[in-house]
């Protein structure tokens, strides 16, 4: 294909991607709230105030990297109109389409929640000290790609193990990180030789991972009543950082058996907060799940898509594959994808669910 051509593709799908995001209505809300950013009473409502601060930093974030689109596309014209390198040029056009297709991505997560942060838990499951190694490796693999991806991550709560991590409990803070994060959710399984066995035999270790929208700006009725509040002594590795002090805090959802717990800060009012949003975060997990089921049986849908499911794995042995086994996208670049480079199965998975 010419690279005229080329370019003429290009530019319908920048205008296509301008209208979905709307990006005119954007430049509008964006000054409205600027506007009300330089009102007298705006910092008396420490709640409010977040919430617009936030908000103008998605939309100048989004218009910033639509400017960007923009401005490199006025730069591949001039680069077409001049008559440059066409090697030049056709490397330019392969960095916008790779630009294009991030956002094209995102204009998959338009359900209820994408744009909102994220909590993610991460449990070990069978499989003894491997288990507890595997849990400890995927918030590793987690904590990277959260770092690429431009979000900021918070360990709220995190319980070491033998050989590894019980669990870890993480948010994730930053435009569409629930919407990205819930592709994670589901049951990822290792398959390696055992450091821990001295016979250096082949085990299989299993690891769950459940992902909720944070409830910052959602209203998740709950009765205090129906809450029984634990206080305990963090446990840690040792060291300063451990808590000497009964702060770290338990809270359990009594109708429905949920339970969330943060040791993450020394004050036990902090940790209670926190426990207490990850809770309602986790009963808004619990709605979305039985909303979905219920559209799955209107839909006549008899596949099971429960987030108990293994969704992926990671072989190291006796040969290197990480297969998604609900795409089944796969690759032999284990390294890769265990530094938290795994937007190649994020994105399969968003593509899958519009066919």
């Amino acid at each position: 294909m010419e690279l005229k051509d080329q370019f003429k593709i290009l530019i319908k799908r920048v205008e296509s991607l301008r209208a979905i995001f709307d990006l005119d209505k954007a430049k509008r809300d964006l000054e409205e709230q600027e506007k009300e950013m330089f009102n007298p009473d705006f910092w008396f409502d420490g709640d409010r105030a977040a919430a617009v601060n936030k908000r103008v930093d998605s939309l100048k974030s989004m218009i910033d990297k639509f400017e960007k689109i923009e401005d490199k596309v006025e730069e591949i014209e001039l680069m077409l109109e001049l008559e440059e390198s066409p090697s030049e040029i056709e490397k330019e056009i392969f960095n916008l389409e790779k630009e294009l297709d991030r956002e094209e991505v995102a204009t998959l997560m338009n359900g209820e929640y994408d744009k909102s942060d994220a909590i993610m838990h991460i449990h070990s499951g069978a499989g003894g000290k491997d288990a507890s190694d595997w849990t400890k490796m995927l918030e590793r693999l987690y904590l990277r790609w959260s770092s690429n991806q431009g979000l900021k991550s918070t360990i709220l709560d995190r319980q070491e193990d033998e050989g590894g991590l019980k669990y870890v409990t993480i948010l994730l803070e930053g435009n569409y990180a629930f919407g990205r994060a819930r592709c994670e959710k589901g049951i990822h399984r290792l398959v390696r030789i055992s450091p821990f066995d001295s016979n250096a035999r082949r085990h299989t270790s299993f690891a769950s991972l459940s992902v909720s929208p944070s409830v910052e700006e959602v209203n998740v009725d709950v009765d205090e009543s129906d809450l029984r509040i634990d206080t305990f002594r963090a446990s840690g590795a040792g060291g300063q950082h451990v808590n000497t002090t009964d702060s770290a805090v338990r809270i359990t959802h009594i109708p429905t058996g949920i339970t969330a717990s943060c040791s993450n800060q020394r004050s036990q009012i902090k940790n209670r907060e926190s426990a207490l949003k990850i809770l309602k975060s986790r009963i808004l997990e619990l709605e979305l799940e039985k909303r979905e089921e219920e559209i799955r049986k209107a839909s006549g849908e008899d596949k099971s898509i429960s987030w108990g499911n293994q969704i992926r794995s990671y072989v190291f042995h006796p040969y290197k594959m990480v297969k998604d086994h609900r795409t089944n996208l796969e690759t032999s670049d284990v390294d890769s994808v265990m530094d938290g480079n795994i937007d190649m199965f994020v994105d399969s998975y968003l593509r899958l669910g519009v066919k």
